[in-house]
């Protein structure tokens, strides 16, 4: 009974909150605008019974994606979003193996200080932080202020409001999800290793990228895929640091159901998402799947 308890009980959960919120969103999308409240339609009769769910399939329609397709703000959307979130990922991996590096060869005692020091940005609130960034990106800000100083720049330049700031929150944001699993596959490596390369003849560069980087790999994979997910589907970032010209799936999603209250449109772009999503995910699941069975 405790072996089917500690089964059940993750299935139990992914029904509770994915699969039961994912059906009611996809019973939207499959559903027709009305002004109401709420404003659809619901095709599909649960109280009805079974000649209920006949006459769904009879009017079955996917218009609200059809809709998708033919509308380029859509899939531009959904194109400029996996822009940013790959070059945010590639950015984040750039900042982040350096970091995480310096954390493994840092002494044992210093260790925990430095691992504090990467999750203590949770500590405060996300929305916090980002709004933060607003003021050190003005033109009057921190950051400008200090690239006038050192004479980089004569003048003030326009950082808030470009896509050069989204890149610059979502890196901050995300960063301690690059870092760390970085950094748990740095920690594990086998420091006898680089020394047995360097015996053989290889430099410190060519015993990193022959023996310490392809050994990290597992680290370097797992924190790329925590950053893409979060932030191909990210709202917050780009609606506080992103100009207007900044397009990303996460706005349009919230203007279809806040602001032109389209419900189906919003959910179908939801549902399309979620689709896209799960090919990182199941790929992430099966590295950690090979990492496991590696470890054992």
């Amino acid at each position: 009974m405790r072996r089917l308890f500690l089964i059940l009980a993750p299935y139990a959960w992914l029904l509770v909150f994915f699969l039961i919120p994912f059906a009611i969103v996809l019973k939207i999308a499959l559903s027709d605008y009305a002004i109401s409240i709420p404003p659809y339609t619901p095709v599909l009769d649960l109280s009805a019974g079974w000649d209920g769910f006949k006459s769904f399939l009879s009017a079955l329609d996917f218009e609200n994606f059809t809709f998708l397709a033919e509308d380029a703000l859509y899939y531009t959307a959904y194109l400029s979003s996996l822009k940013i979130a790959i070059i945010s990922t590639f950015l984040t991996l750039l900042v982040g193996y350096p970091i995480a590096y310096g954390m493994a060869q840092a002494p044992d005692e210093w260790r925990p200080t430095l691992m504090m020091l990467v999750i203590l940005p949770f500590w405060t609130s996300f929305l916090i932080r980002v709004y933060s960034w607003m003021s050190i990106l003005s033109n009057e800000g921190f950051l400008n202020q200090l690239l006038m100083w050192t004479g980089l720049t004569d003048s003030s330049i326009q950082i808030l409001n470009t896509n050069t700031a989204v890149y610059i929150g979502i890196v901050y944001t995300y960063l301690p999800f690059m870092v760390l699993p970085i950094y748990s596959a740095l920690e594990k490596l086998d420091g006898s290793l680089i020394e047995a390369a360097e015996d053989l003849g290889c430099s410190r560069i060519q015993a990193f990228w022959l023996v310490t980087f392809p050994l990290s790999r597992p680290g370097v994979i797992a924190g790329s895929f925590l950053v893409f997910i979060p932030a191909l589907g990210e709202f917050v970032i780009p609606s506080l640091l992103g100009g207007s010209s900044t397009l990303m799936i996460g706005k349009v999603l919230f203007e279809e159901f806040f602001n032109n209250r389209d419900w189906p449109v919003a959910s179908a772009v939801a549902v399309v998402l979620l689709l896209i999503l799960i090919i990182p995910i199941v790929l992430f699941q099966r590295n950690e799947q090979k990492q496991r069975e590696a470890d054992q």
